[in-house]
């Protein structure tokens, strides 16, 4: 059995709360983010998501995935307190396209897609396969980072009760 450890809720629902912004801004400004450098870069929740509402043995879990009408439904269910526990995001940069799903309680990264190798460089090298895949794996790490960066500086300011108020409104909104 796993011991929680000192500070576990803390993560759970910052991480809960990271996922349900960048839920948020990924549909109202997908394209308005930038990296360390200041380079832009899109986000976008792909039809993959999961929201857990209760404690105990009263939470309830429900997998969203699909058409946009179920996660339309998800979406409004935040509303009720539910919360986004898992979520499967795609991130663009330039020619560069990533998936990779994030889990809220502990912001493991699981089934990470990188853009496709080119294997015709790969007979000069053969650890070039591999080092291009750690590039690319750092490159969408370091758009994670920044994406959490803006969320804690925003989540750490007055200005979080508006952006709170906005998502309200977002999830309620039902086009």
């Amino acid at each position: 059995m796993n011991m929680p450890y000192l500070g576990e809720s803390t993560d759970i629902i910052l991480g809960q709360e990271f996922l349900t912004w960048l839920w948020y801004q990924s549909d109202t400004a997908p394209g308005a983010f930038t990296d360390k450098e200041g380079a832009p870069f899109s986000v976008s929740m792909e039809q993959r998501i999961v929201v857990q509402g209760g404690e105990g043995d009263a939470r309830e879990t429900a997998s969203v995935s699909g058409s946009l009408s179920p996660l339309r439904e998800a979406r409004f269910g935040l509303g009720t307190g539910k919360k986004v526990s898992r979520a499967l995001i795609r991130l663009e940069k330039e020619e560069l396209a990533f998936q990779v799903t994030l889990k809220a309680e502990d912001f493991c990264l699981n089934s990470l897609k990188t853009p496709k190798l080119d294997k015709g460089d790969s007979d000069d090298d053969p650890d070039a396969l591999l080092l291009e895949k750690f590039y690319l794996m750092e490159i969408c790490t370091s758009l994670l980072d920044a994406l959490y960066a803006r969320f804690l500086a925003l989540r750490l300011s007055p200005q979080w009760q508006k952006e709170v108020d906005d998502m309200r409104q977002w999830m309620t909104r039902t086009e």
